[in-house]
């Protein structure tokens, strides 16, 4: 891919609103409530053009198992969105922040459980052994950043939740089935990068 930072500036300038959990479930009314500030890291490795995402421990009570993004809540200690995301891929897959160049945002995505999430666009440059934070991820992979912005990858399945069918968009990449909100985000980012 041609000048690879050039096409992530460009796409951080393309026009597409917020995303969420809801967007395909449109018999859903989307709550009315305060939503906690989140953001997570989309990092791409620019020596191989692959996108770093985590399997999370199956003993964690939230989410157990899927396959997320480095990131989490914003703490106090973060002053901005960017500073949450980079905290959380230190502690989480000891990521140093000095390898990270940070493009900038994406709009962002609400989640089912009361997250308003901001995807952090960064390159990440230099060499980097992955350390798994063993009690929140089990396992850190790479995905190449063209299978993830082709859109014939992108499927919509659904399941039974809170009584009723909800649909949800899956990018599966061999042994990791990518869905939920991790996979919402990688396609609103794919749109823009067209």
């Amino acid at each position: 891919m041609p000048d690879l930072r050039q096409k992530l500036q460009d796409a951080l300038t393309q026009p597409g609103g917020a995303s969420s959990d809801f967007d395909l479930n449109a018999d859903v009314k989307v709550p009315e409530r305060e939503l906690t500030s989140a953001a997570v890291l989309i990092g791409i490795r620019a020596e191989t053009e692959t996108v770093i995402l985590t399997k999370r421990s199956a003993r964690l009570k939230h989410h157990p198992g899927q396959i997320a993004f480095p990131g989490g809540k914003q703490d106090p200690t973060d002053a901005t969105l960017s500073d949450a995301a980079l905290r959380e891929a230190r502690e989480e897959i000891g990521l140093p922040s000095t390898i990270v160049d940070v493009l900038g945002h994406l709009p962002p995505h609400q989640t089912v459980t009361g997250y308003q999430v901001t995807p952090v666009l960064a390159l990440v440059e230099g060499q980097y052994e992955p350390v798994p934070e063993a009690g929140e991820v089990s396992e850190v992979f790479e995905v190449p950043l063209a299978h993830l912005l082709n859109s014939t990858n992108y499927l919509i399945e659904g399941r039974r939740w809170q009584g009723r069918r909800r649909l949800y968009y899956t990018v599966p990449f061999g042994p990791y089935y990518i869905w939920g909100a991790t996979a919402r985000m990688l396609r609103a980012f794919a749109e823009r990068m067209v």
